[in-house]
């Protein structure tokens, strides 16, 4: 027999059994992957949601930084008001500031709930009555803490403090916190 030739009844190539093997491993691979891009999709749509608790979260500490800086308030009421000051302690509704144009303060109560443009209204206009907007709230709360920071022998430092504005958000199933730490002196 030739080298170029084969013998009777012998056949090269996959048999049907191996061909259904490497559909059903080539089908997990694939499908593998259009879970993994899915799940990339759905953290992607959560950066928008980051972004606003991070912005919200530093509205927080400016308002007190140019309360401190326009003395609208003195050095004893940038305190939680458990210590005598105007901030409310614990988590609070995401609302407009109140009377006094501070966030997360006792004259915040009443006050509509925080609402952010997302986009133009079905004309293609921003900046109307008619704009896609979002409602904070509920599912975005804000949480100030102002605590005093010790010094090296382990005393009230008198002239300042820390501030922590802890945003907490449910997106979907997920429950997302997103926390700022600053510090304010009583010097402007």
């Amino acid at each position: 027999m030739n080298r170029g030739q084969k013998a009777i009844g012998q056949q090269s190539g996959f048999t049907m059994i191996e061909a259904m093997i490497s559909i059903v491993i080539l089908s997990f691979g694939v499908l593998s992957l259009a879970a993994f891009y899915a799940q990339g999709i759905y953290f992607a749509s959560l950066t928008q949601y980051d972004y606003v608790a991070e912005k919200k979260a530093e509205q927080a500490v400016e308002v007190i930084f140019t309360a401190r800086d326009n003395n609208t308030l003195t050095w004893a009421q940038i305190e939680n008001t458990s210590s005598g000051g105007v901030f409310l302690a614990g988590p609070q509704p995401m609302l407009q500031p109140g009377l006094d144009g501070l966030v997360g303060t006792v004259s915040d109560t009443g006050s509509a709930d925080e609402v952010i443009v997302i986009g133009p209204n079905s004309a293609g206009q921003i900046g109307t009555p008619t704009d896609k907007s979002v409602d904070l709230n509920p599912w975005m709360t804000r949480t100030i803490d102002i605590e005093p920071v010790l010094d090296t022998s382990g005393n009230n430092e008198p002239n300042v403090r820390s501030i922590t504005v802890t945003i907490n958000y449910h997106v979907g199933k997920m429950s997302r916190t997103y926390t700022l730490v600053s510090y304010i002196s009583s010097f402007t």
